[in-house]
């Protein structure tokens, strides 16, 4: 690879940004997450409307904002999740139980996604290292990680 993808952030697009630096290419917009989220929102409706469409929590639910997406632009875990299926890839969370009891080895993983104070960026396996990609309103920039101090980076990440 003769140089590393990485889109300057706008807004809180970073759910944007993070998927398309996983992936090494401009794959996802604003519009396609927005129409995941939509989705998803739909997919609670009905889900919600099942205890009835005259209930209390159904009309307590249908008067929250999104859970999925925000005017800022933020988009929620399950859309990223959603968004990677559409490329046969799977969002394991690094903590849970699923992952534990795989036995995975971090080191072994391509790609880690992380979230911290609401903002979502990639941790990359390109070679032998691994690349964090940052992006802020003024500057980008690109962090080179040795596999170990990517590991003991997420391990501290998710204290």
């Amino acid at each position: 690879m003769d140089s590393i993808f990485h889109e300057k952030q706008e807004g809180s697009l970073c759910a944007q940004h993070c998927l398309n630096n996983l992936l090494q290419g401009e794959y996802f917009t604003p519009v396609d997450l927005s129409s995941i989220a939509h989705q998803l929102d739909e997919e609670e409706r009905m889900r919600m409307a099942e205890g009835g469409m005259a209930s209390e929590e159904y009309r307590t639910f249908l008067q929250q904002p999104s859970g999925n997406m925000d005017d800022s632009g933020f988009f929620s875990i399950q859309v990223i999740s959603n968004a990677l299926r559409v490329w046969g890839l799977e969002l394991i969370l690094f903590n849970s139980r699923e992952y534990q009891s795989l036995m995975i080895n971090p080191i072994n993983e391509k790609a880690f996604i992380c979230n911290y104070k609401e903002h979502w960026f990639t941790i990359r396996k390109l070679g032998q290292q691994f690349i964090k990609t940052r992006f802020y309103k003024i500057s980008k920039r690109t962090d080179i990680f040795t596999v170990i101090f990517a590991i003991l980076y997420l391990v501290n990440l998710v204290k």
